[in-house]
């Protein structure tokens, strides 16, 4: 037992993967062709893709936001543990990337789960708030531009019901928000977006030390 953390994340991270990770050959294919592109990284890794899967059973998740979807990995891997009824909303902007990712959505057969709106972000939100949708949806992941992630997420935070859950993707940004060196616009924006998280009493939240660092902040 230890009241403070003292793993070595990275020299366990193969016996991580191999103790846990339930890959399968469709995600594998999606992986491996997105590698291809020169902005790989913007991919998230296999096990908070499974560990998104399991949120969105855990929490018996019917509707889920997503903001930015690259090429499919997180929207398929949230798709797939949705009920057949479920609906997931895809924000992104980029019609190259998103058509990778409606081929994989109808290899899954979970296309028909799946709305995919290209448009800002912020647009396709404040849409569904002036419609009058709040309080509709369990789930959103927010995994976008790194400077509008405060307004993301006050949209979404009036989207999501009472006990629903937001997700933050790269919070700890390869460790660049803990160097004081480290000042560009997006490390910046993700240092204040910890911050304004902290200390927000709205939700209540636990950043996690996974993949690029995601936060998770349940809606009081």
């Amino acid at each position: 037992m230890s009241n403070s953390s003292t793993l070595d994340l990275k020299s366990l991270y193969g016996y991580l993967l191999d103790h846990s990770l339930r890959d399968d050959p469709l995600l594998q294919q999606l992986r491996e062709e997105t590698a291809r592109d020169p902005l790989a990284r913007m991919q998230i890794a296999p096990e908070q893709g499974q560990f998104m899967a399991l949120l969105v059973k855990l929490i018996g998740a019917k509707n889920i936001i997503e903001v930015g979807t690259f090429t499919g990995y997180s929207s398929l891997c949230m798709a797939r543990a949705l009920p057949e009824n479920g609906y997931l909303l895809c924000c992104d902007i980029d019609e190259q990337w998103t058509d990778i990712a409606r081929r994989y959505w109808e290899q899954a057969g979970v296309a028909h789960k799946i709305e995919l709106q290209l448009a800002p972000a912020a647009d396709t939100l404040q849409a569904r708030i002036d419609a009058g949708h709040h309080d509709r949806f369990d789930l959103a992941f927010i995994d976008a531009d790194k400077e509008n992630y405060g307004r993301y997420y006050e949209q979404c935070l009036q989207l999501i019901r009472p006990n629903g859950l937001i997700i933050f993707d790269n919070m700890l940004w390869s460790g660049r928000v803990a160097d004081p060196g480290v000042n560009d616009t997006d490390t910046r924006a993700l240092r204040e977006m910890n911050k304004f998280l902290l200390n927000d009493q709205r939700v209540d939240i636990s950043l996690l030390p996974m993949a690029d660092g995601i936060t998770l902040a349940r809606k009081r």
